[in-house]
């Protein structure tokens, strides 16, 4: 079926690669390829900007769209965005999707509590509620709001980031982000009164907040970048402290403000004696320093704990001077080491919970450690005392993910969560003494998880090596390759795609769809060597083993290329991106979110050169520059080529990978793709990278993602529940 959507053309560039106030006609401005399309699109125009690597010249035509603050991308967005939503409006069923989302996703939802002075703390949310509101009581008293974000702007665009208070509780100094922006301000109020009792700070980004008893805290920031703060490179990362009651223009420097001192990342955090401060600093998303300060001390200078910044280091606890911390250093699985403060010198380190088969992470509470462990993505866990003695196997509800066993020395009770795919969080209270748990809280969805199976599988990747996937749905459906099947990847950067509940996911599998999410390399499911396995010169194989995801659900008959759709967010949407102009022929549909898609370039954005580990940079040397043009889903859109029907989603404020990569990759596929598919661009305004997104629009992008999937899947009604 062809539709003809109505667009309009945007200027011409000059000579000098900006674009001119010099409109023409959309026909005279219309490609040949775009002629033969049966859609019309906003015209992209290009630029004569041509870049030198090495021994290459490589074009970059449209590399004003770089430029976020300027009126000629906001019209390009504008017009984007009316083309998009015109093909999605003609959608039928695409409100009937809405409807449902909105009807499983209006369950009550509360997190487990917390203790802080003289009040109980917990997040509830009454269903469909755009941001989570903090709550509090006394005692046996009657819960009360404290923190509403729902009233923090009139969108609900501004969320709550993080909440942090002082050792007796009655200070809090909370951080919110507006737009979905990386850049927070931090607001400081008296808990009793709930009002602000100095100026907010601003202009902080990737930042904890960690106290030094009731006098101040520890933050990190970069200075102001010149040009657009959504953009503009940040490279050195500072420490800062605030004193209560003194202005943010005299927080002095701790760590960060000297050549010696200059990493991306930078964070501090006061052990809860408030006897040191841990600073790690790094300069990559993998691998960091540690320092140490003694704060009893005036004027203490730092020690260095670990000066090489090859293995990672996290710091969990402390008890006077022994110093806790998990660390991959000559243990790819990860282990928990103790460090004498006094007298830190590596050859003193002892294990305390040596490494095992599966990776470790570890949390404190209750006088006790928590390890987690991975087991081919599964959590198992396991308590223990400070001197590594196993207390017990700690029984769990089910095979799923675990987070929590986290809290202060003094508690008596502690918290987890247990998630599936289809299972909906819910909350459980353990007992470290006893080793009892209970259910503190089940969450109340409308659906019966009887009625769903998740299966782990096996596959072969392209190498031979073996991968696992996790592929849920109803029970019940019929292997004939005529499913619709949503393959979801990652594969980056360390991080671990374990199973948890989606109400989106849900819907999805409610209409007769297949979820399957593969463990690929480059992520952290078998620690630093799966992570290893997949960066820079080896990125292929993360490729690699998404392709080999795709072929296995076809030949296992869940679907076919006509009913497949792969889908990925931020790294994942590179995967998507690369994956997609590799292999066109394999999938239906392609959904790349928040994509790092010019490869060439990504180092040049806001933090982006921390990154490097996992992808290397075009200068490095030449042998990297190739490889990564050899793959770069901007540089690989080829002419003529039938690529899947695409969907491009974005945030017009995300700092994090900047929108132009998906403008950049949405103009290629326009210009040159061929075929009946459509390659069309969302993007949400007033929106980032993902934190803090209303509940609202949450809902709006799945329905818009599962009616655009399902309609170019040849979809042509729901199937009745």
């Amino acid at each position: 079926m062809k539709y003809a959507l109505s667009a309009v053309a945007l200027a011409l560039l000059t000579a000098c690669g900006q674009p001119s106030d010099t409109s023409k006609t959309q026909e005279t401005l219309m490609t040949e390829t775009q002629a033969a399309h049966p859609f019309t699109y906003p015209v992209t125009a290009k630029g004569d900007v041509v870049d030198s690597y090495f021994d290459k010249k490589v074009a970059d035509p449209y590399r004003w769209l770089e430029d976020d603050r300027s009126e000629q991308t906001g019209n390009w967005v504008k017009e984007q965005n009316k083309v998009t939503f015109a093909y999605l409006d003609q959608i039928g069923y695409r409100d009937q999707i809405k409807q449902r989302l909105e009807a499983l996703w209006n369950y009550e939802k509360v997190g487990a509590p917390f203790i802080e002075g003289d009040y109980t703390y917990f997040f509830k949310n009454d269903g469909l509620q755009n941001q989570s509101v903090l709550y509090r009581k006394k005692g046996d008293a009657e819960a009360e709001v404290f923190l509403d974000p729902n009233t923090f702007s009139s969108d609900a665009t501004t969320s709550l980031a993080d909440v942090s208070f002082s050792e007796d509780g009655k200070t809090l100094a909370y951080s919110i982000s507006e737009g979905g922006s990386d850049w927070r301000k931090i607001i400081i109020i008296d808990v009793e009164t709930k009002k602000p009792i100095e100026e907010t700070l601003v202009d902080v980004k990737f930042s904890g907040v960690s106290w030094k008893g009731n006098e101040g805290f520890y933050y990190s920031s970069y200075d102001k970048p010149e040009g657009s703060e959504l953009s503009a490179k940040t490279d050195q990362h500072k420490l800062y402290y605030h004193q209560l009651g003194t202005a943010q223009k005299d927080d002095p420097v701790v760590f960060g403000g000297v050549d010696a001192e200059k990493h991306r990342y930078v964070g501090g955090v006061v052990t809860d004696d408030g006897k040191y401060l841990i600073v790690s600093a790094a300069n990559a998303t993998s691998g960091n320093k540690v320092f140490l300060k003694d704060l009893t001390k005036a004027d203490s200078a730092f020690v260095t704990l670990y000066a090489e910044g090859n293995a990672d280091f996290e710091f969990v606890d402390s008890r006077g001077d022994a110093l806790y911390f998990v660390t991959n250093l000559n243990a790819p699985n990860k282990k928990l080491i103790k460090v004498d403060a006094t007298a830190p010198d590596a050859d003193k380190w002892t294990d305390v919970i040596p490494e095992t088969a599966n990776v470790l992470d570890v949390s404190k509470g209750a006088g006790f450690l928590f390890a987690n462990y991975m087991v081919d993505a599964i959590s198992q866990i396991k308590q223990y005392d400070y001197d590594g003695k196993l207390v017990r196997d700690v029984s769990l509800p089910g095979l799923g993910t675990v987070s929590g066993f986290g809290g202060k020395t003094k508690d008596t009770t502690l918290y987890y969560s247990f998630t599936n795919y289809n299972t909906a969080p819910s909350t459980f209270a353990f007992e470290p003494k006893s080793g009892e748990t209970s259910t503190y809280y089940k969450a109340a969805v409308k659906f019966n998880s009887d009625d769903y199976e998740s299966k782990q599988v096996f596959y072969t990747s392209k190498d031979g090596t073996k991968v696992p996937m996790i592929i849920t749905h109803k029970k019940g459906i019929q292997l004939d390759g005529n499913n619709p099947t949503m393959l979801y990847g990652y594969g980056g950067f360390n991080v671990s795609l374990t199973p948890a509940f989606s109400v989106a996911n849900l819907v999805w599998m409610e209409m007769g769809g297949v979820y399957a999410v593969p463990n690929l390399r480059g992520g952290g499911e078998y620690g630093k060597a799966w992570h290893d396995a997949g960066i820079q010169l080896k990125k292929q194989n993360v490729f690699d083993d998404f392709i080999a995801a795709g072929e296995y659900l076809i030949a296992q008959k869940y679907t076919s290329s006509n009913k497949l759709a792969i889908r990925g967010g931020s790294n994942g949407g590179l995967l998507v991106g690369a994956v997609m102009t590799q292999r066109p022929d394999l999938m239906k549909v392609a959904i790349p979110q928040v994509g790092v898609l010019d490869m060439l370039r990504y180092h040049t954005f806001t933090a982006g050169a921390g990154w490097a580990y996992d992808y290397g940079t075009s200068e490095q040397n030449k042998e990297m520059f190739d490889y990564l043009k050899g793959y770069s889903p901007v540089h690989n859109v080829k002419e003529g080529v039938a690529y899947p029907a695409t969907l491009v989603t974005t945030g017009d404020h995300d700092d994090r990978v900047v929108p132009a990569h998906s403008f950049k990759f949405a103009a290629e596929l326009q210009a040159k793709a061929t075929g009946p598919n459509p390659q069309m661009i969302r993007i949400e305004t007033n929106a980032g990278h993902g934190a803090g997104v209303p509940v609202s629009k949450q809902i709006e992008l799945a329905a818009d993602i599962f009616g655009f999937t399902l309609f170019n899947m040849g979809v042509k009604e729901l199937p009745k529940q």
